[in-house]
């Protein structure tokens, strides 16, 4: 005996059904389908961890939506189309990409009438209908990839948040975190232009338009954007325009940037303010406390400002300074570029009064707030720095300015280039550098820093005295206060 049986939860079916026999003693709950089978038909005992279904799994999940696979030019062999007549017309029949929709259009192109005036040879249509396609550029890798950039329809920011968590994330070359918060900033700006914009209308145009308004801001009676700093924007939207890419890693947007037509302002005469030796010496006595030897430091070394903010005690070896952290918002991380965890020979002078400033101390940051935290940045600038250049007329300027006199002061002094970018950090400027093995020579690394000097005065800093502890109040001492 056979049955069709319809399991809760299906939908019965006239060609689907359950089939049992009388020889299987199996136990199934249900309905009988409605084609001739009038009532429900005991089939044995029920028997438990069969074919038996709660109220609960009668439930049935969506099924997942069809994957299409991705569209790729590679794939195709590219067309030659086909000529069709349509009444007294010989019409040209290709498939072609149109932005807005998922699937190609088949075209249909008038080529000339059949007979009569106009009309051409079977080689004549055959030319004509090849040069139809190129004008359509229906096998065109920049007409496939537009009609793709449209069907995908990402704006600007949305491309922009995925590129930026993807350049601090990444196994190559992930961005510092400085540089991380000078894109936020730019991004933060873009956006507000741009950022509602499909990413495939960012092109020459777009980015024009916005030079052109950040040319015209001012801020205090001065252009808010330097040409420098419009510079670095634009890279900006280039980077994040050239991020997206396909499953083989090829851009989905490609550009071909035009500045001239961007009307992008070159960068001239760009501010790079340096101190003289007369300077430092005087802003060295003019400080105060651990910025004297932070000035004389930055003067005598040419270190980033990050780089001796990082500065420990250990790192300081009678007179050599090994580079090995920057220091950015309160943590430390690798150095700006490889080139930067090096060993930095230092004078004598200099090495003293480092000895001098750390007083024994052999843990800690070298230069450190009141409870032993970094220093900040902004905060030096601001309470010393800054008030000294006020002092002395002289207009407002970062820490470079001490990178810059160093640079220049060793090279007065004809020290090695190859030497000198080893101190400085900077990397090998060409395959010769790599042969020369200068920088291993540590004696004549600091023959080499002795016989250049410092270039400035180093003032003489006393060795603070140890100070008693404050004795902790007993009971005794209260009870002898209150009485």
């Amino acid at each position: 005996m056979q049955q069709c049986l319809n399991i809760f939860g299906s939908t019965p079916m006239p060609s689907v059904g359950v089939l049992l026999s009388a020889a299987m003693p199996l136990g199934v709950y249900g309905e009988v389908c409605s084609q001739g089978l009038p009532s429900l038909i005991p089939v044995g005992r029920p028997r438990p961890n069969l074919l038996q279904f709660t109220a609960d799994d009668t439930k049935v999940l969506a099924a997942i939506p069809d994957q299409r696979r991705r569209k790729y030019m590679s794939r195709r062999s590219g067309q030659n189309g086909r000529i069709e007549r349509k009444g007294n017309v010989l019409c040209a029949r290709f498939w072609l990409d149109v932005p807005g929709q998922a699937n190609r259009v088949y075209k249909s192109v008038r080529i000339c009438p059949v007979h009569g005036p106009g009309s051409l040879n079977k080689f004549e249509q055959k030319r004509r209908l090849k040069e139809i396609i190129a004008e359509f550029g229906a096998n065109s890798e920049e007409v496939f990839r537009e009609a793709e950039a449209a069907n995908l329809g990402t704006t600007f920011k949305e491309q922009a948040e995925r590129w930026f968590k993807a350049v601090q994330t990444r196994k190559r070359r992930p961005i510092k975190p400085r540089t991380a918060d000078a894109w936020a900033t730019y991004l933060s700006y873009i956006n507000g232009q741009i950022g509602e914009m499909p990413l495939m209308a960012v092109n020459n145009l777009a980015v024009k338009e916005l030079i052109a308004r950040m040319a015209s801001e001012v801020k205090k009676d001065k252009p808010r954007f330097s040409a420098k700093t419009i510079s670095n924007y634009v890279q900006v939207v280039k980077m994040v325009v050239a991020s997206a890419v396909n499953d083989k890693g090829e851009e989905i947007y490609p550009v071909k940037w035009n500045s001239d037509f961007m009307d992008l302002p070159e960068v001239k005469d760009q501010r790079t303010p340096v101190f003289s030796a007369e300077e430092i010496s005087t802003i060295i006595s003019k400080a105060e406390g651990q910025y004297q030897v932070l000035y004389a430091l930055l003067a005598g070394t040419g270190l980033r400002i990050e780089e001796a903010f990082a500065l420990q005690v250990e790192d300081i070896e009678h007179s050599v300074i090994r580079v090995r952290h920057s220091m950015w918002n309160g943590k430390l991380y690798s150095p700006k570029t490889a080139a930067g965890l090096r060993e930095v020979d230092i004078h004598t002078s200099l090495a003293e009064m480092l000895h001098n400033h750390l007083n024994g101390r052999c843990t800690g940051f070298v230069f450190r707030s009141a409870v032993g935290t970094p220093l900040a940045r902004s905060n030096v600038l601001r309470r010393s720095l800054h008030k000294i250049l006020g002092k002395m007329g002289r207009e407002k300027c970062g820490f470079h300015a001490f990178r810059r006199y160093r640079v220049t002061h060793l090279r007065k002094q004809r020290v090695p280039e190859d030497l000198l970018r080893f101190w400085i950090g900077h990397a090998d400027k060409s395959v010769t550098d790599g042969y020369s093995k200068v920088k291993e020579d540590v004696e004549f690394r600091r023959f080499t820093a002795e016989q250049a000097g410092l270039g400035f005065h180093t003032p003489t800093v006393a060795p603070k005295l140890p100070v008693a502890p404050i004795a902790p109040k007993t009971a005794g001492a209260e009870i002898a206060l209150t009485a």
